[in-house]
């Protein structure tokens, strides 16, 4: 009112109106005050329309920004969406640590389109691109980069996989440096793990360990121009001082029996064809073993369990961990190196004990080993009783067994408990669809050896009695008198496990040490050939060479 009515005593013409043009500078201000808000929200409304556009044909990204209304997470004008995007580049350039597969989180492509962003749409596009990365760089490094069970029948496990729009959520609601550092595996082996990654990674990049060691068995008090080459090649390794005296003196033969030690072989001091073989292994050789031993840490990213008991198939041990203390080990036998008889890798939970077991005969051993033998002989394994489906006794002079194949045997053996029996006089039971389990053994000269793949598939145990009474502890004060008590009477007797810890049927080459160096193991079935060859084929490569 007051601008109309002095503005009405001076005609003329607006621009030199002096109160008119107060006034028309004050309205625009007015209107441009109101509209900034309104040309914001119009612009944060026209990317949210373009997110939900780039992520529609991606379900798990289309549930994640459903969820928050298509707010974006990482182009937004805002410091916490600058501090993701920063977060993030800093772990994909950290992503070969990992040995994963650098080329699928496609970092240039992020680089370059972070530089060239200009338009709503592209704005969208890079969002979508850069959760598409994160949701494949966090599913990798934190459950693996491989299906298990499609690298090997014989692997039966399910890596902890998250759905992505929960591991989204989480980071977006986070801290994100600190987010991407909870993701790996939080172990003190993956630590070490990566320790020992990075120096071999150092040394193939050096050039390894110099020159190989000739064929040929090498053996205390011998003479061989090949004597120094191990002292050097030990040497770089870590054990003793290389020197030139072509004699395997008894320094040199400490140097090897703590290398055989170390890398699971027999503890001769001799070098023969095995310890050669792994003299000679590169550094880069070793370096794709860690690369495998962290996917497979990755495979098992959860909680093992208060109790446990691991079982490493190419170490011949079993351990049981209690509270995170190791409070038992004994020396195994694991399956022998055959497709039917290699022992298959997955965790389970150990139920009970059968003392005095008796030993049914898996159709696969009755129809492949034992059938043959009683076509030759009816009267062979005479320790093995024959049953029909009933379960009832058959004599063997009423079977003709010549007349039977594989597949029509309608019979079944089974040995009852004795001091003789396959199974020992103790097994340890976590039922599964592999029908593996741990046992005793009537067959002890086994575990003198240093290479133990000998069973059918079944994990033996050196010291069962000791196994059993360190299970039984926690739920009876005289664990000893308690499982003699039932072992003396000769028959039967399951036992349940009060605190039935988890079983954990684990293949690892490669035990990282809280001091010093890893230590390694042979590839016994082959599997770490496997998986490496398929992270390979899945774009993981190492990025340095060397002997």
């Amino acid at each position: 009112m007051e601008f109309t009515a002095i503005s009405r005593l001076r005609p003329g013409p607006v621009w030199f109106r002096p109160l008119a043009l107060v006034r028309a500078i004050y309205v625009l201000a007015m209107v441009l005050c109101c509209a900034g808000p309104a040309v914001a929200q119009s612009g944060d409304a026209a990317l949210r329309q373009a997110i939900a556009a780039a992520v529609a044909q991606d379900p798990a990204l289309a549930q994640f920004y459903s969820g928050r209304d298509h707010a974006p997470i990482w182009v937004g004008d805002n410091v916490q969406d600058r501090r993701r995007v920063s977060a993030f580049l800093d772990a994909l350039g950290d992503a070969g640590d990992h040995g994963l597969p650098v080329q699928t989180y496609r970092r240039d492509e992020i680089d370059r389109a972070l530089r060239a962003t200009g338009s709503v749409a592209e704005r969208a596009e890079v969002e979508a691109l850069m959760s598409r990365s994160f949701a494949a760089y966090a599913r990798d490094v934190q459950s693996g980069v491989l299906d298990p069970n499609r690298v090997s029948r014989e692997i039966d496990r399910a890596a902890p996989r998250k759905a992505q729009a929960e591991t989204l959520a989480g980071f977006a609601s986070s801290s994100p440096a600190a987010f991407l550092r909870t993701l790996p595996p939080q172990t003190e082996q993956y630590a070490r793990l990566l320790a020992e990654r990075a120096r071999l990674e150092g040394i193939a990049a050096a050039g390894g360990w110099g020159p190989k060691v000739g064929e040929g068995t090498l053996k205390p008090g011998q003479s061989s121009a090949q004597v120094p080459a191990l002292r050097a090649r030990l040497a770089a390794m870590g054990y003793g001082r290389p020197g030139s005296d072509p004699a395997f003196d008894a320094e040199l033969e400490a140097q090897v029996t703590r290398f055989q030690r170390d890398h699971g072989l027999a503890i001769d001091g001799v070098v023969g064809p095995a310890t050669l073989a792994e003299v000679n292994r590169t550094a880069a050789e070793r370096l794709a073993q860690v690369f495998v031993t962290m996917e497979r840490e990755r495979w098992m990213n959860f909680p093992l369990g208060q109790r446990y008991v691991w079982v490493n198939i190419p170490d011949y041990h079993v351990r049981l961990v209690e509270d995170g203390r190791q409070v038992f080990e004994t020396r195994s036998v694991v399956g022998q190196n055959r497709r039917t008889h290699r022992t298959p890798e997955f965790s389970d939970v150990m139920e009970f004990m059968v003392i005095n077991p008796t030993w049914n005969v898996p159709r696969s051993i009755t129809t492949r080993e034992y059938l043959p033998m009683l076509q030759r002989d009816p009267n062979a394994v005479a320790h093995l009783q024959l049953l029909d489906s009933n379960g009832n006794r058959v004599s063997r002079a009423m079977v003709d067994f010549a007349s039977y194949d594989a597949g029509s045997f309608p019979y079944r053996l089974k040995e009852p408990p004795n001091d003789s029996n396959a199974l020992g006089l103790v097994k340890f039971m976590f039922p599964n669809r592999h029908n593996i389990y741990l046992h005793d053994t009537p067959h002890k000269s086994l575990f003198s050896r240093d290479t133990r793949a000998y069973s059918h598939g079944c994990v033996r145990l050196a010291d069962p009695f000791d196994f059993a009474y360190a299970l039984l502890r926690g739920q009876t004060a005289t664990p000893e008198a308690f499982f003699a008590e039932r072992l003396n009477t000769g028959r039967e007797t399951t036992v349940m496990i009060e605190n039935p810890p988890r079983v954990h049927i684990v293949y690892r080459t490669v035990i990282a040490q809280p001091r010093g160096p890893a230590q390694f193991r042979p590839d016994i079935y082959g599997r770490d050939a496997q998986i490496f060859d398929a992270l390979s084929k899945a774009g993981v490569s190492l990025r340095a060479v060397g002997g």
